[in-house]
């Protein structure tokens, strides 16, 4: 099977959003799932189903990945825009994902 650039993240609402491969795995969950030694079907597949997300937060999930990656060795980072009725939903997101 080919190595690919991207992979798909669904949201368990079933919103699909394919992700460079390079911006996800800043996480190292998805790093994790989507390794090849790995038995998890995800690595196979290129597609993370998250069971635990809605469109509206898988969104901003893959939002911080490019901002992540964008900035990632930038001395000035701008602040990144979330609205405040998201932010406690990030947080334990952020913590599920280790990012």
């Amino acid at each position: 099977m080919a190595e690919t650039n991207s992979v798909v993240l669904v949201s368990n609402d079933n919103f699909q959003f394919v992700v460079r491969k390079s911006a996800a795995t800043v996480s190292p969950a998805i790093k994790s799932m989507l390794d090849r030694r790995s038995n998890f079907a995800e690595a196979r597949e290129n597609k993370i189903v998250f069971q635990n997300m809605n469109a509206v937060i898988l969104e901003k999930v893959c939002e911080y990945f490019y901002y992540n990656e964008k900035y990632r060795d930038a001395k000035d980072v701008p602040d990144m825009d979330i609205p405040p009725e998201l932010a406690l939903e990030l947080l334990m997101v952020a913590d599920f994902l280790h990012t």
